[in-house]
């Protein structure tokens, strides 16, 4: 969005200016330093005027005008301000008020500077944009079918596509105009915006480098390549690139002047993404309403530390718009919903997640897959799961987030040989300690006939209700599979920690489960030894009968106990 340059002409030089040539100094006219874009010099030039009294009627708004393109709005606002004050105000103050107004997020501001202003393209692409940010879908169509076949306006109508995630469109665009105007160089940065948007980061790569050839040292076009490396590179094999890009972008961010305000912000919340959340806190707050995914990185960043209320507390209220904002919501959602026990937000996730993935634009994406299989595995639906997950799972081999929730699904299935399998390709410590891990872990092995290491990942956890929980697993998974001697041991744990009748009478049929498969044969003679033992550890009267019993038949067949 450019300001209008159609100003009153600036007068002729002074009789002042007459001197100063004839000692050999001479002042740059202002024309010539506005064409040559030196701002800078220009507000020079300006101020100086108005120091010694020469300045032009019109000289707050070629100030104003100047600090804007310099990026110091708020040096612009004070400018355009005092000229709206001023008798006989040029009229096109207004729209550059309003521009002024809507680069400071001042958006009611911009709108009620904006219909001050005499009707103008300019005037229409500044509506135009804020209606998009009212999200009033009305006067954006209005404004939209007074846009014309002009570079500007062109111009702000893919900004609007890009904004509204419409990046192919967007794209089209900028590359019909690249066809007649090759110098547009900065074009070839929003084409690869939109193609790192759109996840073909290779693409963006071989874009951006047309751009970076001419300018080699643009921030914003080094920030963008820094962010396609970390995509196409994430893990150990990145690691050069990251300290590469780190360095340049943290030098850019170390000598960038004031102007550049945003472009260091953005490189300090890129690096905290980059260095995998270090600094978070410190960093992502303050950038909340500043950089969009500011927010999200935050929320993910919470997430990560288990802090899943502060990650709520940080998006609920946010709208989403984006597939992005969608997924995340689901999951904080889901995450909550686990954590309280609650079916509303558990709901509320798979809906998100539904959206997405049932989305015309993300449904044949991994992204909007992996959206249907956690819808569906918030439905226990895990042959539905399976589908989804199995389409896209070589992309994700070592993956522990990934194999830990196909490992799951495999074993819900009843495909517990392969879920083992899957489980153990995990590397995650914290995963390796969580209960949903180990309960399911513990439950492939019963499955496959592995109870003793089932009972393993018990006697490593410390005294717990995750630990009594997988006790009771052990015991009942093992009594139902007739692997009696550890659902005997599991029970007998389970009575010494609570007297219920229900363990002791678990413990019982463990025990003469055993019994049965000593007199088949399909247990050790030396077992009924230990079997005695845990049954002398019970109070109950029943247990002395079953015990005398077991004592006759050991004495009848000489096994010694």
């Amino acid at each position: 969005m450019m300001l209008s340059r159609a100003k009153p002409a600036v007068g002729g030089e002074s009789p002042h200016t007459d001197k100063r040539k004839k000692k050999g100094r001479k002042i740059p006219k202002l024309e010539d330093l506005l064409s040559q874009r030196d701002f800078t010099g220009a507000i020079t030039l300006l101020e100086f005027k108005r120091h010694v009294g020469e300045q032009e009627d019109d000289t707050n708004l070629w100030i104003g005008y100047c600090a804007f393109h310099l990026g110091d709005y708020k040096r612009a606002l004070e400018e355009y301000e005092n000229a709206t004050k001023e008798e006989n105000c040029n009229p096109e103050v207004w729209v550059n008020l309003a521009c002024t107004y809507f680069f400071l997020g001042m958006y009611k501001q911009a709108e009620a500077a904006g219909f001050k202003a005499p009707k103008s393209r300019l005037q229409n692409r500044l509506l135009f944009h804020l209606a998009h940010k009212f999200n009033d879908e009305k006067k954006l169509m209005n404004f939209h079918q007074n846009l014309q076949d002009i570079k500007e306006d062109q111009l702000s109508l893919a900004s609007i596509h890009y904004m509204r995630s419409h990046y192919q469109e967007a794209i089209d665009i900028y590359k019909r105009i690249l066809l007649d105007n090759r110098e547009y160089l900065a074009l070839n940065v929003y084409v690869a915006l939109c193609y790192y948007k759109l996840d073909y980061y290779d693409v963006s790569q071989e874009v951006l480098a047309v751009y970076l050839q001419q300018i080699p040292d643009s921030t914003i076009a080094l920030n963008l390549k820094a962010c396609n490396h970390f995509r196409l590179y994430n893990g150990k094999a990145a690691e050069p690139f990251f300290f590469i890009f780190q360095a340049e972008l943290k030098s850019l961010m170390d000598n960038a002047s004031s102007p550049f305000e945003f472009a260091k912000e953005l490189i300090r919340h890129n690096l905290v993404v980059f260095r995998g959340g270090e600094g978070a806190l410190q960093v992502l707050p303050p950038l909340v309403d500043v950089i969009p995914e500011a927010r999200l990185n935050l929320v993910i960043y919470y997430l990560r530390q288990d802090d899943v209320q502060e990650a709520y507390n940080l998006i609920k209220d946010l709208e989403p718009t984006t597939p992005q904002e969608y997924i995340l919501k689901g999951v904080v959602n889901a995450a909550l919903g686990q954590e309280m026990g609650s079916r509303d937000h558990m709901k509320i996730a798979q809906q998100f997640f539904q959206l997405v993935g049932g989305s015309a634009s993300e449904c044949d994406t991994i992204p909007g897959r992996q959206c249907m299989a956690s819808c569906f595995f918030l439905l226990k639906q895990f042959d539905d799961v399976l589908i989804y997950l199995n389409s896209f799972k070589s992309y994700f081999y070592n993956d522990d987030i990934f194999n830990f929730n196909y490992a799951q699904a495999k074993a819900a299935t009843g495909n517990t040989s392969e879920g083992e399998e899957v489980f153990l390709l995990i590397q995650s410590e914290k995963l390796k300690n969580d209960y949903i891990y180990l309960s399911w872990l513990a439950r492939c092995y019963i499955m496959n006939k592995k109870p003793r290491l089932a009972w393993e990942l018990y006697l490593k956890m410390e005294t717990s209700g995750e630990s009594f929980s997988l006790l009771q697993l052990i015991a009942n998974d093992c009594y139902k599979m007739g692997q009696f001697y550890y659902s005997a041991k599991a029970f007998d744990v389970l009575e010494r920690l609570d007297p219920n009748p229900e363990y002791w009478e678990g413990k019982r049929g463990a025990c003469v489960g055993i019994f049965q498969m000593i007199l088949a044969g399909r247990e050790p003679k030396e077992t009924l030894r230990e079997v005695l033992h845990l049954l002398r550890s019970t109070g109950n009267t029943q247990v002395e009968y079953i015990i005398r019993v077991m004592k006759k038949w050991a004495k009848e067949n000489r096994v010694p106990i």
